[in-house]
């Protein structure tokens, strides 16, 4: 059963890189909402927590306004601070258990996973989804091996209830075959913002995951 608190099917995730400027991102972040993106998750790995604090508190002012899902990348504390709905963690950071510990059981948490271990890992933790993949290949996630493939979203469905999300190489073209393989949703990162037209782009890849 899907746990009602995942309403969203669509899971943008930050990377200011892709953008024109770092102060560009709330603008692009709010131009995804308007499209109809309703969770994102904050990963700018390479800033120190004060500067990560105040993109948290921006993007939590719009994200309130759109009543969209905050999600934090990698820091309990941050999403805490914001009063962010979420947070995400990877295999280098805080172990899930931990995070369920601290947080308590109302915040969201996603887990990144690579294998199907790593799923089911991240379930029995406590972990509300996960993102499972590179699925195809990307260059956003080549530190994590080759590319896992489509059907390994089926083993991986086969061992975990709760929702997986598809990362990595995800374009519109591809969105259907990952549904079709058990993905609950998909997680995108420059397929909206590194587009010419970041809310014509959510819009198509909302209607294609209806």
């Amino acid at each position: 059963m899907i746990p009602k608190q995942i309403d969203f099917r669509l899971y943008l995730i930050t990377d200011r890189k892709l953008l024109t400027s770092p102060d560009a991102l709330p603008a692009a972040v709010e131009e995804s909402l308007k499209g109809g993106a309703r969770a994102v998750q904050l990963r700018e790995k390479d800033i120190g927590v004060r500067e990560l604090l105040g993109m948290a508190y921006s993007l939590r002012e719009i994200t309130k306004r759109y009543k969209a899902r905050l999600f934090i990348n990698g820091r309990v504390d941050v999403a805490m601070a914001v009063g962010a709905e979420g947070v995400h963690l990877g295999i280098s950071d805080i172990p899930v258990h931990a995070a369920r510990k601290a947080a308590g059981n109302d915040m969201l948490i996603g887990a990144s996973a690579h294998s199907v271990a790593e799923a089911k890992r991240a379930e029995q933790e406590g972990a509300d989804f996960v993102t499972f993949g590179p699925v195809y290949k990307t260059p956003s996630k080549l530190q994590y091996g080759k590319p896992v493939g489509v059907q390994a979203i089926e083993r991986v469905k086969e061992e975990v209830s709760i929702p997986v999300f598809a990362i990595g190489g995800i374009n519109r073209e591809r969105v259907g075959e990952a549904l079709k393989a058990g993905a609950y949703g998909v997680a995108l990162i420059s397929a909206i913002l590194a587009s010419e037209n970041i809310k014509s782009s959510t819009e198509e890849f909302m209607r294609l995951l209806k």
